[in-house]
């Protein structure tokens, strides 16, 4: 019976690549499968509070203190982006495909496992960068957007009645977030497997290497046997 036949004679490697996915354990179901809710509205409702009331202070203090027209509007801007660009993680979360990361993350390859685990709680990751850090940084660039308003005709900058100007800088605004995230959403869908693996690389640099604190134990464990000994 030759190895193809799928026999007592089956590829090892392919045994030993079947036992490395199965010793994957990384906490969370599959974005199919039911989910613990673990109290998530609680703390969407307390992320939301915090994350707005830091995003509101540094723009209104920020854009009411400038006097550089240019530099304000560099900030309002700045806080849109940031918006799309969560909104593309968001989508890119939901989107993007578990099996390539599994395979990686059984060579340990740098930010495979954050991949998985960002999947695996897609709805929470969808909800925290689409709706929370999305729908903030829209509030937030609206409310800097008044600031300006003011400013510029507090300056006389720009010979407009304060309602038409009102009007235009809202409908920049709107029309700037609206055609970012539009862009955004058809390049998170297309690339949503690298915009998920550069995200998970970006997390990863902030968290301990499981591999370096296992072996450290590991070295802690045969020390202090040694010293019982």
């Amino acid at each position: 019976m030759s190895k193809d036949d799928g026999g007592p004679y089956k590829s090892s490697n392919a045994k030993e690549r079947a036992q490395k996915n199965s010793k994957i354990k990384i906490k969370g179901k599959n974005k199919n499968g039911k989910k613990r809710n673990n109290g998530w509205p609680v703390k969407v409702f307390i992320l939301t509070f915090v994350i707005a009331c830091a995003f509101s202070f540094f723009s209104e203090v920020t854009i009411r203190r400038i006097d550089d027209l240019i530099l304000a509007i560099l900030i309002l801007l700045f806080i849109v982006s940031i918006g799309v660009v969560f909104d593309i993680i968001g989508i890119a979360v939901a989107s993007a495909s578990e099996v390539p990361f599994v395979s990686m993350a059984s060579k340990k390859v740098r930010g495979a496992r954050e991949a998985i685990r960002l999947i695996r709680n897609a709805d929470q990751v969808s909800s925290f960068c689409n709706d929370v850090v999305g729908d903030i940084c829209g509030i937030v660039s609206g409310a800097a957007g008044s600031v300006l308003i003011m400013k510029i005709a507090w300056t006389n900058s720009v010979s407009l009645e304060e309602s038409l100007l009102s009007i235009i800088i809202s409908s920049l605004i709107a029309a700037v977030t609206v055609a970012g995230k539009a862009l955004g959403k058809s390049f998170a869908i297309a690339n949503s497997n690298k915009v998920v693996y550069y995200t998970a690389y970006f997390l990863s640099l902030f968290t301990r290497d499981e591999r370096l604190s296992g072996k450290r134990s590991s070295q802690s464990n045969a020390f202090m046997k040694a010293r019982e000994n």
